[in-house]
């Protein structure tokens, strides 16, 4: 399954065509995105929002599981033996990241069925009394809903941490074998999440909170990737080179202006004015930061398979 990422693409710009391949990008994004989206309703749920109809715990499962199922799809397309995907439930790999997504986004579609539970539209309750029931004794046992609440923090770390780690593991990529590659995956997941929130959430505290955390997000995003910079720097001459790419290589100008100036920066100089009522609220920051979110995926995707321990030894003096 590794060859999805060094095998079939050796460039996510096809030098001809001038398009980026966006499948695994795609997929790294909207995995980080449901991650992020599973913690906050999670913590939603445990801290007992459940008595507010306008908390967006109660849409953000059904959200994720749109999203989940679309990043599911965008792998799919990626791969190149598409009927034998089953075979990857017929065991259970230890030292596979492969074997372990598999499995861990599996375990994602129940988790986000069960907080989908809580609270169901009307309309849907009405057409369907079965569903209505489950919810109606899901809500009588205060257990399940904190069961629920802290399963779904739970599910959505790991899944926030394994996007990073299925990169990280490849060791041939230097770009990609960094310890530090599934926090930022993780952090930039929940600052994407806690940014949609911000966005289309109805409850004016909830926005207000969730601009606040993603302040917080976006300063620890520039923190990590920082240490990643000092990390590249001091290790080998193969990472060195790797993290010379954003550093006036050809992807200077998509680094620092797309995903640090655009995606971070900025919408967090807006959302710090909107916090202290200097500036009013707008969809324009948490765009921003959605959008840096997903041109970080496709930067790292792309900048690990161009850089290789080969590049080094042909380069070498």
């Amino acid at each position: 399954m590794q060859e999805i990422f060094i095998t079939r693409h050796n460039h996510l710009i096809d030098p001809i065509l001038g398009v980026w391949e966006w499948q695994i990008p795609i997929y790294l994004f909207l995995g980080g995105l449901v991650a992020g989206m599973m913690i906050i309703s999670g913590y939603f749920i445990l801290i007992g929002k459940k008595p507010n109809t306008k908390c967006s715990c109660f849409r953000m499962p059904v959200l994720g599981l749109i999203a989940i199922s679309a990043g599911m799809f965008a792998l799919f397309l990626d791969l190149e033996h598409k009927l034998y995907v089953w075979r990857l439930y017929t065991t259970f790999e230890w030292m596979s990241p492969m074997s372990w997504g598999a499995w861990i986004l599996l375990l994602v579609y129940p988790i986000l069925a069960l907080t989908a539970l809580i609270r169901i539209p009307e309309e849907l309750a009405d057409k369907y009394p079965k569903i209505k029931s489950l919810s109606s004794k899901m809500n009588e046992k205060p257990f399940l809903l904190k069961l629920s609440g802290a399963s779904s923090m739970i599910t959505g770390g790991i899944l926030g941490m394994y996007t990073g780690v299925l990169l990280s593991t490849l060791q041939a990529r230097p770009a990609w074998n960094s310890s530090m590659l599934w926090v930022l995956f993780l952090v930039s997941g929940l600052s994407s999440a806690a940014a949609l929130v911000h966005m289309i959430g109805k409850e004016e505290e909830e926005r207000r909170m969730l601009a606040k955390a993603d302040n917080a997000f976006l300063i620890l995003e520039l923190m990590i990737l920082v240490l990643m910079m000092i990390g590249f720097f001091t290790s080998t001459e193969a990472h060195q080179q790797a993290a010379s790419l954003i550093l006036g290589g050809e992807y200077t100008v998509m680094f620092w202006v797309f995903i640090v100036l655009i995606g971070i920066v900025i919408p967090l100089i807006i959302q710090l004015n909107a916090v202290n009522h200097k500036v009013q609220h707008t969809p324009i920051a948490p765009m921003m930061v959605i959008l840096g979110g997903l041109l970080l995926r496709f930067l790292m995707v792309d900048i690990g398979q161009y850089s290789h321990w080969i590049n080094t030894a042909f380069t070498m003096p």
